[in-house]
């Protein structure tokens, strides 16, 4: 592996020192030809521009910003959290160091996620987008109707303690419905409880490795086979159990009917 990085950095080398080279004998042999200058791009504010004409690169400035925050979204805001960490910690309890590979875990984990979030994301289409597409409504009704219905989704699975936590902290009025709790108290609530569930079901994957381990060590110790690692050992029979009751269905089940029992 290091031998195939190694020739890859050197051919990617030598391919930067052939443009550099290229380029010396450009300036040197083309210097009589006619530049090609590009426009200047400038962006004025004055007095005379109209509301629209401001509020159309602001918005896109918006977009933007949305978009570089996309994976934080889908990672903190999602059950991708509760998942992956899941899945990662199933792998740890395994023993099988990088098998299944990262990227494996995480591809699975997102459509896990996209799974649960199914009927949220169906409700949100048929209320929201679909009639601000057909101009029934405007932006901002679109950006409240979706906010509104992702917040419910959040808060039905956020722990009471952990919303009240926040509230405290934050010192704002409690209101009357949860679902006008603004989302700088809703999104670290669900995150915290979710990083809270996920390392219970973790805990309880753990356990029945955790037994094989022992009963495999101690079953070593008694042979006097002290230089041998029981992990080694062990490995196989905890991939039978695994296996043998269709671990990776269960575990996917049980993800899901925590959200949906």
């Amino acid at each position: 592996m290091k031998k195939i990085f190694k020739n890859i950095f050197k051919n990617l080398f030598i391919l930067f020192l052939g443009i550099l080279f290229l380029f010396l004998i450009y300036n040197v042999y083309a210097a009589d030809t006619p530049k090609i200058t590009l426009p200047n791009v400038s962006i004025e504010i004055n007095g005379k521009q109209t509301a629209d004409a401001i509020a159309t690169p602001l918005k896109a400035i918006g977009l933007i910003t949305v978009l570089s925050l996309a994976p934080y979204i889908i990672i903190m805001m999602t059950p991708y959290i509760r998942v992956v960490i899941v899945f990662s910690m199933l792998r740890s309890a395994l023993g099988t160091q990088q098998t299944p590979p990262n990227q494996v875990i995480i591809a699975f984990s997102f459509f896990v996620t996209l799974y649960i979030l199914n009927p949220v994301l169906i409700k949100i289409n048929e209320e929201a987008l679909q009639p601000y597409l057909n101009k029934k409504i405007t932006q901002e009704e679109f950006i409240s109707r979706v906010t509104k219905e992702y917040k419910k989704f959040m808060i039905k699975h956020t722990k009471s303690e952990d919303l009240v936590f926040f509230i405290n902290y934050s010192k704002i009025k409690k209101p009357e419905k949860l679902e006008d709790l603004p989302l700088t108290v809703v999104i670290p609530a669900y995150i915290l409880s979710e990083l809270k569930v996920a390392f219970i079901i973790g805990f309880l994957i753990y356990l029945p490795f955790l037994v094989i381990d022992m009963i495999v060590g101690s079953v070593l110790m008694a042979m006097g086979m002290f230089m041998m690692s029981p992990m080694t050992v062990s490995l196989p029979f905890k991939l039978l159990l695994f296996v043998s009751i269709d671990g990776w269905k269960l575990i996917t089940e049980g993800l899901i009917k925590s959200y949906y029992p």
